[in-house]
Protein backbone atom coordinates (compact mmCIF):
# COMPACT_ATOMS: atom_id res chain seq x y z
CA UNK A 1 0.00 0.00 0.00
CA UNK A 2 2.87 2.39 0.83
CA UNK A 3 4.80 1.61 -1.99
CA UNK A 4 1.63 2.10 -4.01
CA UNK A 5 1.53 5.36 -3.13
CA UNK A 6 5.11 6.39 -3.54
CA UNK A 7 4.46 5.80 -7.04
CA UNK A 8 1.38 7.57 -7.67
CA UNK A 9 3.29 10.45 -5.72
CA UNK A 10 6.50 10.23 -8.18
CA UNK A 11 4.12 10.36 -11.00
CA UNK A 12 2.40 13.77 -9.48
CA UNK A 13 5.94 14.97 -9.07
CA UNK A 14 7.30 14.22 -12.49
CA UNK A 15 4.32 15.86 -13.75
CA UNK A 16 5.57 19.12 -11.62
CA UNK A 17 9.45 18.50 -13.34
CA UNK A 18 11.08 19.72 -16.15
CA UNK A 19 10.52 21.92 -19.35
CA UNK A 20 11.27 25.74 -22.29
CA UNK A 21 12.54 25.31 -25.55
CA UNK A 22 15.88 26.52 -26.93
CA UNK A 23 18.70 25.47 -29.63
CA UNK A 24 21.75 26.99 -30.26
CA UNK A 25 22.60 30.12 -31.60
CA UNK A 26 21.41 31.60 -35.18
CA UNK A 27 19.37 28.52 -35.54
CA UNK A 28 15.98 29.53 -34.77
CA UNK A 29 14.61 32.37 -31.98
CA UNK A 30 15.23 31.40 -28.15
CA UNK A 31 12.12 31.22 -26.56
CA UNK A 32 12.39 31.87 -22.77
CA UNK A 33 12.02 30.50 -19.58
CA UNK A 34 10.91 33.82 -17.56
CA UNK A 35 13.50 36.42 -18.42
CA UNK A 36 15.68 34.19 -18.91
CA UNK A 37 17.20 31.72 -22.49
CA UNK A 38 18.72 27.96 -20.90
CA UNK A 39 20.87 28.52 -23.34
CA UNK A 40 23.80 31.15 -23.15
CA UNK A 41 27.05 31.99 -25.07
CA UNK A 42 29.78 34.41 -23.69
CA UNK A 43 32.82 35.32 -25.16
CA UNK A 44 33.24 35.85 -29.39
CA UNK A 45 29.45 36.89 -29.79
CA UNK A 46 26.27 34.81 -31.33
CA UNK A 47 28.45 33.64 -34.29
CA UNK A 48 30.20 30.62 -32.65
CA UNK A 49 33.56 30.05 -34.51
CA UNK A 50 32.57 27.64 -37.89
CA UNK A 51 35.80 25.47 -39.32
CA UNK A 52 37.49 25.96 -43.21
CA UNK A 53 34.57 24.18 -44.31
CA UNK A 54 31.81 26.55 -42.79
CA UNK A 55 30.83 23.64 -39.97
CA UNK A 56 29.93 24.47 -36.75
CA UNK A 57 32.87 23.60 -34.03
CA UNK A 58 31.09 24.84 -31.24
CA UNK A 59 27.15 23.93 -30.83
CA UNK A 60 24.38 24.03 -28.01
CA UNK A 61 20.82 22.63 -28.03
CA UNK A 62 17.77 22.77 -25.03
CA UNK A 63 14.62 21.52 -25.72
CA UNK A 64 11.93 21.46 -23.43
CA UNK A 65 10.16 18.18 -22.02
CA UNK A 66 6.41 17.67 -21.62
CA UNK A 67 6.52 17.74 -18.17
CA UNK A 68 6.81 21.67 -17.45
CA UNK A 69 9.18 24.70 -17.30
CA UNK A 70 12.33 23.82 -18.41
CA UNK A 71 14.57 23.00 -15.45
CA UNK A 72 18.05 22.67 -17.89
CA UNK A 73 20.74 24.69 -18.87
CA UNK A 74 23.90 25.18 -20.41
CA UNK A 75 26.51 27.73 -20.86
CA UNK A 76 29.49 28.34 -23.04
CA UNK A 77 32.23 30.50 -22.80
CA UNK A 78 35.07 31.29 -25.23
CA UNK A 79 38.06 32.90 -24.38
CA UNK A 80 37.78 31.87 -20.90
CA UNK A 81 40.03 33.14 -18.06
CA UNK A 82 41.09 35.41 -20.34
CA UNK A 83 42.99 33.34 -22.72
CA UNK A 84 42.45 32.87 -26.74
CA UNK A 85 42.16 28.91 -26.06
CA UNK A 86 40.28 29.16 -23.20
CA UNK A 87 36.45 27.71 -22.77
CA UNK A 88 34.35 26.81 -20.50
CA UNK A 89 31.24 24.69 -21.48
CA UNK A 90 28.77 23.26 -18.45
CA UNK A 91 25.25 21.66 -18.53
CA UNK A 92 22.92 21.95 -15.38
CA UNK A 93 19.85 19.77 -15.00
CA UNK A 94 17.39 21.33 -12.37
CA UNK A 95 14.98 19.51 -10.16
CA UNK A 96 12.60 20.07 -7.45
CA UNK A 97 10.50 23.08 -7.25
CA UNK A 98 12.72 25.98 -8.11
CA UNK A 99 15.30 23.33 -10.22
CA UNK A 100 14.67 25.73 -12.98
CA UNK A 101 15.82 28.86 -11.08
CA UNK A 102 19.01 26.75 -9.57
CA UNK A 103 20.20 25.47 -12.73
CA UNK A 104 20.31 28.91 -14.42
CA UNK A 105 21.56 30.51 -11.41
CA UNK A 106 24.45 27.80 -11.37
CA UNK A 107 24.70 28.25 -14.77
CA UNK A 108 25.71 32.06 -14.41
CA UNK A 109 27.81 32.28 -10.83
CA UNK A 110 29.39 28.90 -11.65
CA UNK A 111 32.23 29.96 -14.02
CA UNK A 112 33.24 32.81 -12.32
CA UNK A 113 33.74 31.58 -9.14
CA UNK A 114 35.67 28.96 -10.93
CA UNK A 115 37.89 31.67 -12.37
CA UNK A 116 38.02 33.47 -9.00
CA UNK A 117 39.17 30.18 -6.67
CA UNK A 118 41.71 29.79 -9.16
CA UNK A 119 43.22 33.24 -9.26
CA UNK A 120 42.93 32.94 -5.35
CA UNK A 121 45.01 29.96 -4.88
CA UNK A 122 47.59 31.30 -7.24
CA UNK A 123 49.62 28.13 -7.76
CA UNK A 124 52.48 27.59 -10.19
CA UNK A 125 51.34 25.97 -13.70
CA UNK A 126 51.49 22.20 -13.29
CA UNK A 127 53.37 20.00 -15.41
CA UNK A 128 52.15 15.81 -14.31
CA UNK A 129 48.49 14.85 -15.06
CA UNK A 130 48.58 13.88 -11.46
CA UNK A 131 49.19 17.65 -10.31
CA UNK A 132 47.05 19.04 -12.89
CA UNK A 133 43.96 17.31 -11.27
CA UNK A 134 45.13 17.55 -8.15
CA UNK A 135 45.39 21.43 -8.55
CA UNK A 136 41.43 21.70 -10.40
CA UNK A 137 40.20 19.67 -7.29
CA UNK A 138 40.99 22.17 -4.46
CA UNK A 139 39.98 25.03 -7.02
CA UNK A 140 36.92 23.34 -8.39
CA UNK A 141 35.88 22.07 -4.56
CA UNK A 142 36.36 25.55 -3.56
CA UNK A 143 34.01 26.91 -5.94
CA UNK A 144 31.53 24.23 -6.04
CA UNK A 145 31.20 24.72 -2.14
CA UNK A 146 31.18 28.60 -2.51
CA UNK A 147 28.26 27.95 -5.33
CA UNK A 148 26.23 25.96 -2.48
CA UNK A 149 26.83 28.63 -0.22
CA UNK A 150 25.36 31.02 -2.51
CA UNK A 151 22.30 28.81 -2.99
CA UNK A 152 21.87 28.28 1.08
CA UNK A 153 21.82 32.71 1.44
CA UNK A 154 19.21 33.40 -1.00
CA UNK A 155 16.26 34.82 1.02
CA UNK A 156 13.88 34.05 -1.56
CA UNK A 157 14.89 31.02 -3.18
CA UNK A 158 13.57 27.39 -1.05
CA UNK A 159 16.40 25.07 -1.64
CA UNK A 160 15.42 22.66 0.77
CA UNK A 161 14.18 19.83 -1.93
CA UNK A 162 15.61 21.71 -5.05
CA UNK A 163 19.01 21.65 -6.66
CA UNK A 164 20.65 20.57 -9.79
CA UNK A 165 23.29 18.70 -11.16
CA UNK A 166 26.17 19.84 -13.16
CA UNK A 167 28.91 18.62 -15.38
CA UNK A 168 31.49 21.51 -17.02
CA UNK A 169 34.49 21.32 -18.88
CA UNK A 170 37.56 23.59 -19.12
CA UNK A 171 39.69 23.59 -21.76
CA UNK A 172 43.31 25.53 -21.59
CA UNK A 173 45.36 24.35 -24.80
CA UNK A 174 45.23 20.33 -25.35
CA UNK A 175 44.27 19.70 -21.68
CA UNK A 176 40.59 19.91 -20.55
CA UNK A 177 39.41 19.47 -16.27
CA UNK A 178 35.59 17.93 -15.94
CA UNK A 179 34.30 18.18 -12.78
CA UNK A 180 31.11 16.77 -12.60
CA UNK A 181 27.99 16.56 -9.83
CA UNK A 182 25.22 14.18 -10.35
CA UNK A 183 24.08 12.24 -13.53
CA UNK A 184 24.81 14.40 -16.39
CA UNK A 185 27.63 12.74 -18.79
CA UNK A 186 30.46 14.15 -20.28
CA UNK A 187 31.86 11.56 -23.83
CA UNK A 188 34.61 11.46 -25.92
CA UNK A 189 34.30 10.93 -29.43
CA UNK A 190 37.61 9.63 -30.96
CA UNK A 191 39.03 7.46 -33.99
CA UNK A 192 40.11 3.77 -32.69
CA UNK A 193 42.81 1.83 -34.23
CA UNK A 194 40.62 -0.08 -36.90
CA UNK A 195 39.16 3.98 -37.79
CA UNK A 196 36.19 3.86 -36.25
CA UNK A 197 34.16 5.90 -34.21
CA UNK A 198 34.69 5.31 -30.34
CA UNK A 199 32.74 6.61 -27.69
CA UNK A 200 34.58 7.12 -24.58
CA UNK A 201 32.53 7.94 -21.58
CA UNK A 202 34.75 10.65 -19.29
CA UNK A 203 32.50 10.85 -16.17
CA UNK A 204 31.19 8.46 -14.14
CA UNK A 205 26.93 8.90 -13.59
CA UNK A 206 27.11 9.94 -9.72
CA UNK A 207 23.64 8.08 -8.29
CA UNK A 208 22.64 6.08 -5.70
CA UNK A 209 23.19 3.06 -7.43
CA UNK A 210 26.44 3.54 -7.31
CA UNK A 211 28.38 1.32 -4.49
CA UNK A 212 30.74 3.85 -2.84
CA UNK A 213 27.73 6.47 -3.31
CA UNK A 214 24.84 4.85 -1.43
CA UNK A 215 27.65 3.41 1.44
CA UNK A 216 28.45 7.17 1.90
CA UNK A 217 24.86 8.15 2.08
CA UNK A 218 24.03 4.96 4.49
CA UNK A 219 26.28 6.10 6.19
CA UNK A 220 24.95 9.16 7.36
CA UNK A 221 21.74 7.84 8.15
CA UNK A 222 19.77 8.42 4.73
CA UNK A 223 18.09 5.40 3.03
CA UNK A 224 18.68 3.98 -0.61
CA UNK A 225 16.00 2.30 -2.14
CA UNK A 226 14.09 1.65 -5.50
CA UNK A 227 10.04 1.53 -5.48
CA UNK A 228 8.49 -1.51 -6.78
CA UNK A 229 7.27 0.57 -9.75
CA UNK A 230 10.79 1.39 -10.76
CA UNK A 231 12.80 -1.10 -9.62
CA UNK A 232 15.80 0.52 -11.94
CA UNK A 233 16.08 3.60 -9.89
CA UNK A 234 17.20 3.86 -6.54
CA UNK A 235 16.79 7.12 -4.74
CA UNK A 236 17.84 9.00 -2.16
CA UNK A 237 15.12 8.90 0.95
CA UNK A 238 15.06 10.51 4.23
CA UNK A 239 15.84 8.35 7.59
CA UNK A 240 12.34 8.46 8.64
CA UNK A 241 10.19 9.68 5.94
CA UNK A 242 9.32 8.19 2.34
CA UNK A 243 10.30 11.20 0.94
CA UNK A 244 11.78 13.41 -1.63
CA UNK A 245 13.28 10.25 -3.66
CA UNK A 246 15.87 12.31 -4.97
CA UNK A 247 17.55 10.18 -7.97
CA UNK A 248 21.00 11.34 -7.65
CA UNK A 249 23.57 11.38 -5.02
CA UNK A 250 25.09 14.57 -5.86
CA UNK A 251 23.83 17.86 -6.62
CA UNK A 252 23.89 21.54 -5.41
CA UNK A 253 21.08 22.65 -3.44
CA UNK A 254 18.74 20.04 -1.72
CA UNK A 255 19.81 21.20 1.73
CA UNK A 256 17.97 18.79 3.66
CA UNK A 257 19.40 16.15 2.35
CA UNK A 258 22.90 17.34 2.75
CA UNK A 259 22.65 16.08 6.72
CA UNK A 260 21.91 12.71 4.68
CA UNK A 261 25.04 12.06 2.27
CA UNK A 262 23.82 13.95 -0.22
CA UNK A 263 26.93 16.35 -1.34
CA UNK A 264 28.27 19.26 -4.15
CA UNK A 265 31.57 17.89 -3.75
CA UNK A 266 32.58 17.33 -7.55
CA UNK A 267 34.44 14.18 -9.18
CA UNK A 268 37.15 16.20 -10.94
CA UNK A 269 39.05 14.57 -13.85
CA UNK A 270 41.71 15.50 -16.66
CA UNK A 271 42.11 14.66 -19.98
CA UNK A 272 44.71 15.49 -22.19
CA UNK A 273 43.70 15.92 -26.10
CA UNK A 274 45.47 13.72 -28.92
CA UNK A 275 45.05 13.68 -32.09
CA UNK A 276 42.63 10.78 -32.38
CA UNK A 277 39.84 12.85 -30.15
CA UNK A 278 37.06 14.61 -32.50
CA UNK A 279 34.51 16.07 -30.14
CA UNK A 280 33.32 16.05 -26.93
CA UNK A 281 29.77 15.63 -26.42
CA UNK A 282 28.36 17.37 -22.51
CA UNK A 283 24.34 16.52 -22.34
CA UNK A 284 22.02 16.12 -19.43
CA UNK A 285 19.88 12.66 -18.50
CA UNK A 286 16.96 13.31 -20.73
CA UNK A 287 19.82 12.98 -23.87
CA UNK A 288 21.37 9.45 -21.44
CA UNK A 289 18.44 8.26 -20.39
CA UNK A 290 17.41 6.88 -23.88
CA UNK A 291 20.36 7.14 -25.79
CA UNK A 292 23.71 4.90 -25.42
CA UNK A 293 27.27 6.59 -25.57
CA UNK A 294 27.71 4.73 -29.19
CA UNK A 295 24.30 5.60 -30.07
CA UNK A 296 24.49 9.83 -29.08
CA UNK A 297 28.15 10.57 -30.76
CA UNK A 298 26.75 8.62 -33.80
CA UNK A 299 23.58 10.61 -34.06
CA UNK A 300 26.83 14.10 -33.55
CA UNK A 301 28.54 12.91 -36.21
CA UNK A 302 25.68 12.56 -38.84
CA UNK A 303 24.60 15.85 -37.77
CA UNK A 304 28.13 17.36 -38.40
CA UNK A 305 28.25 16.68 -41.98
CA UNK A 306 27.68 20.17 -43.75
CA UNK A 307 27.43 23.86 -42.60
CA UNK A 308 23.68 23.23 -42.65
CA UNK A 309 23.58 20.74 -40.01
CA UNK A 310 23.86 21.49 -36.04
CA UNK A 311 25.13 18.81 -34.32
CA UNK A 312 24.11 19.65 -31.03
CA UNK A 313 20.05 19.70 -32.31
CA UNK A 314 20.54 16.00 -34.30
CA UNK A 315 21.95 14.68 -30.77
CA UNK A 316 18.93 16.34 -28.97
CA UNK A 317 16.18 15.75 -32.11
CA UNK A 318 17.38 12.28 -31.71
CA UNK A 319 17.17 12.16 -28.27
CA UNK A 320 13.02 13.09 -28.09
CA UNK A 321 12.54 10.30 -31.29
CA UNK A 322 14.24 8.01 -28.80
CA UNK A 323 11.66 8.87 -26.16
CA UNK A 324 8.71 8.51 -28.31
CA UNK A 325 9.65 5.06 -29.19
CA UNK A 326 10.76 3.74 -26.19
CA UNK A 327 8.88 5.29 -23.76
CA UNK A 328 5.58 5.70 -25.45
CA UNK A 329 3.20 6.17 -22.57
CA UNK A 330 6.08 8.50 -20.66
CA UNK A 331 6.72 12.00 -21.16
CA UNK A 332 9.38 13.37 -23.18
CA UNK A 333 12.24 14.93 -20.41
CA UNK A 334 13.71 17.85 -21.14
CA UNK A 335 16.90 17.35 -23.78
CA UNK A 336 20.32 19.65 -23.67
CA UNK A 337 23.49 18.61 -25.46
CA UNK A 338 26.86 20.72 -25.79
CA UNK A 339 28.83 19.65 -28.72
CA UNK A 340 32.51 20.54 -29.16
CA UNK A 341 34.76 20.02 -31.90
CA UNK A 342 38.30 19.72 -31.57
CA UNK A 343 39.56 19.48 -35.63
CA UNK A 344 37.91 19.25 -39.47
CA UNK A 345 35.65 16.51 -39.93
CA UNK A 346 37.59 13.51 -41.43
CA UNK A 347 35.95 11.49 -43.65
CA UNK A 348 35.83 7.36 -44.40
CA UNK A 349 35.32 7.13 -40.62
CA UNK A 350 33.26 4.04 -39.79
CA UNK A 351 30.31 4.12 -37.25
CA UNK A 352 30.42 2.39 -33.54
CA UNK A 353 29.64 -1.58 -33.83
CA UNK A 354 28.32 -1.59 -30.58
CA UNK A 355 24.67 0.44 -30.14
CA UNK A 356 24.06 -0.95 -27.00
CA UNK A 357 23.28 1.49 -23.92
CA UNK A 358 25.53 1.35 -21.32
Amino acid sequence: MCQTILCKKREREREREMGTCFSSAGSEEEEQAGDEAVVVYVGRGDELSPDAKGRRILSLCSRQGKKGLNQDAAILWEGYGGEEDGLFCGVFDGHGRNGHIISKLVRDQLPPLILGERRELGKQKPVSSAEIVDEWNETCASAFRAMDQELMLKPDLDCTYSGTTSVSIMKQGRDLIIANLGDSRAVMAAVSEDGRLEAIQLTTDLKPSVPQEAERIRKSNGRVFALKCEPHIQRVWLPNENFPGLAMARAFGDFHLKNYGVISVPDVSHYHLTDRDLFLVLATDGVWDVLSNEEAVSAVWSGSSSSNEDPSRKLVEAARRAWRSKFPSAKVDDCTAACLFFQERREGISLPRNNKKR
